[in-house]
């Protein structure tokens, strides 16, 4: 029976195999690697750190995070009434005098979605201070804050039209918007501490610091149905220290009674073994990447050194970590499901079930996220006939199930503690 680890605790690392630190990538901003269509060299690879390979696509071409980002689109639309409760929360009592309003954007990637939340938040705000007969709203500070991986660039070219557009929305209403990238991993210290109001994730933080220690995992890259039962305890025990690490971090840059507003991938079923939302588009990748083997695109023990950074918890295991580290109360933790080819969805009333078509769809999306990832270990030369397999299977399987993506929606204060 699969149980939560509840040994594990910060205080008592014996418990768990830790590395000894986790690599700052402040020292030197720099992009990913670059490609050349060979395969990197499987030790290479696996000595590779995550931060400096995990990020979306850039650009805006045909396999770009840009172009295949409406499924997340969709989710943080989703979302846009209890941001709004917690905003409104929030700004209920003295706080609408505070002169600067700064929110962090974690894990913001590039395309039209970075912007789209900050612009809800602001939304929020100003409507705020409209329903309060307040005739300036805050000045906002927002920070951009992704890997240096990250197509920071894109967005720096959008925010001249963001903001004019904001301008022209809001008049006087609106006061000075200032926005900055602040690349790092947010497993590091971010902010100097009590500068934040709010903190807002989306996407995300289901993204581990560093591949899970100890993994023997043959013939699979993520958890699996017959992965063995040390596989799903390496991933829980990475999330819980990640997610601890996390919460400890933004409770020391956020001000008391601060929010934190998290959206992420998560799964129904507390054993990921049994759970099909957990693992299912991995499971389709891995039998896409033995189908290359045949080809000799790809060596199996290239498969069995690779693993996905990546943990999809239950609601369950969320609710532990935020109570074991104790800065942050619940105010909601609600869970929905979206289907993977966005374009499938019941307010779409022009859509046909095209098999192909959806499965380009679900693949393009899968692809946008994490052909760099895939990239640096298996090369760039094999990612279309990868995702071709990929989508040919994915459309298949749509026939008989349509698969499901599950998304958490966690809304946080921080406590006000009193000495």
């Amino acid at each position: 029976m699969y149980k939560l680890s509840r040994a594990w605790s910060p205080a008592c690392p014996h418990l768990i195999r830790v590395s000894t630190s986790l690599r700052s990538t402040s020292s030197k901003l720099h992009p990913g690697p670059t490609y050349q269509g060979s395969r990197w060299p499987v030790r290479q690879a696996k000595t590779k750190v995550v931060q400096n390979i995990l990020h979306m696509n850039v650009g805006d071409g045909e396999h770009s995070y840009a172009k295949n980002s409406l499924l997340q689109e969709i989710v943080i639309s989703k979302t846009k009434p209890i941001l709004e409760d917690a905003i409104k929360e929030m700004f209920g009592g003295a706080n609408l005098t505070i002169p600067t309003f700064t929110v962090a954007e974690l894990g913001c990637s590039s395309g039209p979605n970075t912007l789209l939340s900050i612009s809800y938040i602001i939304d929020a705000v100003c409507r705020i201070c409209q329903e309060k007969n307040i005739t300036k709203a805050p000045d906002f500070q927002v920070f951009l804050n992704d890997l240096p991986g990250n197509d920071f660039n894109t967005i720096f070219e959008s925010l001249p039209d963001f903001l004019q557009k904001l301008k022209k929305e809001k008049g006087g209403l609106m006061g000075s918007c200032f926005i900055s990238g602040h690349p790092n991993s947010f497993y590091e210290m971010l902010f100097p501490s009590n500068t934040l109001h709010f903190v807002h994730s989306s996407y995300s933080i289901h993204w581990l610091s560093k591949i899970p220690d100890g993994l023997v995992n043959k013939g699979n890259v993520y958890m699996a149905k017959n992965s063995p039962p040390h596989v799903f305890q390496a991933y829980l025990k990475q999330y819980q220290k990640d997610f601890f690490l996390f919460l400890s971090l933004r409770a020391k840059e956020t001000v008391s009674d601060g929010r934190m507003f998290l959206t992420f991938i998560g799964r129904t079923m507390i054993n990921p073994s049994v759970s099909r939302d957990c693992c299912y588009f991995w499971e389709v990748l891995t039998k896409s990447l033995f189908e290359l083997i045949d080809e000799g695109l790809v060596e199996e023990a290239d498969i069995d050194s690779f693993n996905v950074p990546m943990y999809t918890p239950h609601e369950e295991e969320v609710r532990e970590i935020v109570k074991m580290e104790g800065s942050f109360t619940i105010d909601k933790l609600e869970m929905f499901q979206i289907n993977n080819d966005p374009r499938d969805d019941v307010n779409n009333t022009s859509f046909i079930f095209n098999e192909t078509e959806v499965g380009n769809n679900a693949a393009e999306y899968v692809r946008s996220a994490v052909e760099p990832l895939l990239a640096s270990h298996f090369g760039a030369s094999v990612m279309d006939s990868l995702f071709a397999k990929y989508a040919k299977l994915l459309g298949e399987n749509w026939c008989f199930e349509k698969a499901k993506t599950t998304i958490i929606v966690l809304s946080l204060k921080k406590r006000n503690f009193k000495v």
